[in-house]
């Protein structure tokens, strides 16, 4: 059979036609409704059947249940995307929608602006989504994940959740900033969707870094790591998941809830409701500034490290290994004619015998061995005549006691000089006793060292 062009027009309008009629009335299937319609009213968790998808107006055509269903209401309503979960046939959503029934009227009012959404359940996890104070959320489930540390080392209170907000973006939400609510019906009120400024990439790079003590990047610069007082827990923190901002330093621990961070100049914040403002100098130099409780201003200076602190330290320890293995592959015996012999363990261990006359001025009565540690640094004028400095901690029942000494190193054997307390200064060696004292042990013929 042959048509021409306005037979062939009429074929495919009367295809079209059958089409249209036939997707009207068959389903895609049945699914759960996630966040509640308004108008008419169906709650969330509610069993849909599903008609239509369009990705051009990214909603679903869904069936109202009789239940629902307003008189001479339409029988059928557009649900966003985001909003309903597409499960299968009606049993497979039945089971989805019990499976859910534990969270399907739960929802979240934030209590924080900037309170962040998060690919994964992890204070570290890239942020998808800022909510604003008052935005309402869904919450789809409760999730395991990292809890959230506050900067005493302590977990904070709350929960990881997997949530739902309402233009369709989903994650992960720590609830310490949320209030839970259950929804039973009516409109949800929540914060309108604009934003009073729009998103800052610099305040956002700033809250990805860890802001550490100033005097970190100086005993980096120096290259004298005293790890003792290198440690991770010590910075600032903007706390993002929690609305509390800390200042967590060895003589200074202060807390500032707020309720959101507000730009206050270029490339300057403040916290609202405190009296915290930050500063960015730099990109890796933050300036601090809060109003004591003498109604000072104290400004502190924090810095974001090249790497990780767990990983300089790490370093560092390693650094000191190097440095211990370069005295025991000297020796690892060593042997004075007025103060006795040294052995060095590879664990860094040590044992020290006949060393009676150094007691009590140098070494307290009623110790033994012990162990090394390459925990001290020299003075720049003191770097070209001594190889390093170190720590022999003598142990005695229930204690250790800490003797120091700048060492030297040859060809026959070790050289040992006293470092007293008074000498020292942040780890680093800054002067010579008065009277030093000098021991000289030579390396023993029988030692053999480790290639």
């Amino acid at each position: 059979m042959c048509f021409g062009k306005n037979g062939r027009l009429l074929v495919f309008s009367l295809l079209l036609l059958y089409t249209l009629a036939f997707t009207s009335c068959s389903r895609l299937g049945w699914g759960v409704l996630l966040w509640a319609v308004e108008e008419p009213p169906i709650p969330s968790g509610t069993v849909l059947p599903v008609y239509i998808r369009s990705n051009i107006d990214k909603v679903w055509v869904v069936g109202v249940p009789k239940a629902f269903r307003n008189a001479g209401g339409p029988d059928k309503v557009e649900v966003p995307l985001a909003r309903l979960e597409l499960a299968g046939g009606k049993r497979k959503a039945a089971r989805r929608a019990e499976a859910f029934a534990g969270y399907a009227r739960t929802y979240a009012e934030n209590l924080q602006d900037g309170l962040p959404i998060r690919n994964d359940p992890d204070n570290s996890g890239r942020r998808v989504y800022r909510l604003r104070t008052g935005e309402i959320i869904k919450i789809l489930e409760q999730v395991e994940g990292n809890p959230a540390i506050s900067a005493s080392g302590e977990p904070l209170p709350g929960d990881w959740y997997r949530v739902l907000t309402a233009d369709g973006s989903t994650g992960y939400c720590f609830s310490y900033r949320l209030k839970l609510f259950e929804h039973r019906g009516g409109p949800l009120v929540a914060a309108p969707p604009e934003r009073d400024a729009p998103p800052s990439p610099e305040l956002d790079a700033l809250m990805a870094k860890v802001w550490s003590p100033e005097s970190y990047g100086q005993m980096l610069a120096n290259r004298r790591v005293n790890i003792e007082a290198f440690e991770r827990r010590w910075g600032f923190y903007i706390g993002q998941d929690t609305g509390i901002a800390h200042i967590y330093l060895p003589n200074l621990d202060r807390s500032f809830a707020y309720s959101g961070i507000r730009a206050d100049g270029e490339r300057a914040w403040r916290f609202e409701g405190t009296n915290l403002r930050m500063d960015l100098r730099s990109d890796t130099t933050l300036a601090v500034q809060f109003t004591d409780d003498d109604g000072a201003t104290r400004t502190l200076l924090f810095i974001a490290l090249p790497a990780a602190v767990d990983d300089l330290i790490m370093q560092e320890n390693a650094r000191r290994e190097t440095l211990f293995y370069s005295i025991y592959n000297q020796g690892p015996v060593f042997t004075s004619n007025n103060y006795g012999t040294i052995v060095f363990s590879p664990d860094g261990e040590f044992g020290w015998i006949g060393f009676d006359l150094l007691v009590p001025r140098v070494i307290p009565e009623g110790v033994g061995g012990g162990r090394v540690a390459m925990d001290l640094f020299l003075t720049p004028s003191f770097e070209g005549r001594y190889n390093g400095a170190c720590t022999f901690y003598f142990s005695a029942p229930g204690r250790e006691t800490p003797v120091h000494f700048m060492y030297i190193m040859d060809s026959q054997g070790l050289r040992l000089e006293w470092a007293p307390d008074y000498c020292i200064e942040d780890a680093t060696v800054t002067r010579r006793d008065s009277s030093p004292v000098v021991l000289y042990f030579f390396r023993d013929e029988f030692s053999i060292p480790v290639p």
